[in-house]
C-alpha cells in the first residue's frame, strides 16, 4: 500500500492541513478546539486533519524549520 501525505500551510489564515492520498470529495468535521477531521464522502473514512491557529500553538517550539507545502511518500508493507 502506498500513499502520499500532503501538507499545506496557509500563512495568512494560520491553518495547516494534512491529507493522506489523493484529494477526494468530502467535508471537514469540527472536533473542537480549532481541529477538524477531513471525511471522505464515499467511504466516510478520515483522510486528513486541519488545525486552525497553528502558528500560535507552536510558538514555543524552537529549531523547527519546514518549507511548506511538503509532499512525503509513505508506504507500508503487508
Amino acid at each position: 500500500m502506498s500513499s502520499e501525505l500532503n501538507i499545506y500551510y496557509d500563512d495568512e489564515g494560520d491553518f495547516i492541513k494534512f491529507n493522506i492520498g489523493g484529494y477526494t470529495e468530502g467535508h471537514f468535521k469540527n472536533i473542537g478546539g480549532g481541529v477538524f477531521e477531513r471525511v471522505d464522502k464515499k467511504t466516510n473514512k478520515i483522510t486528513g486533519i486541519a488545525i486552525h491557529g497553528f502558528r500560535k500553538r507552536t510558538k514555543g517550539l524552537k529549531d523547527v524549520k519546514v518549507s511548506l507545502p511538503v509532499k512525503i511518500e509513505l508506504s507500508a508493507s503487508g
